[in-house]
């Protein structure tokens, strides 16, 4: 991936997809609502990963 818009808006959909789904995932009857650190240090892990993965390759 040499488009560097691509690049950013696939780190950003991987962000967003771990904040939606921790955000939405089952739920004790206990617990109140919102995003805890924990998946918004998930979040941030996923956007790095997809950021390292998405990286263009050397230039031949």
């Amino acid at each position: 991936m040499n488009d560097r818009g691509l690049r950013v808006f696939v780190t950003l959909l991987a962000g967003l997809a771990v904040l939606y789904f921790g955000a939405t995932g089952h739920r004790g009857s206990g617990e109140g609502s919102g995003v805890s650190g924990g998946v918004v240090l998930l979040a941030l892990l996923a956007s790095l990963l997809a950021w390292h993965l998405t990286r263009p390759g050397p230039a031949k």
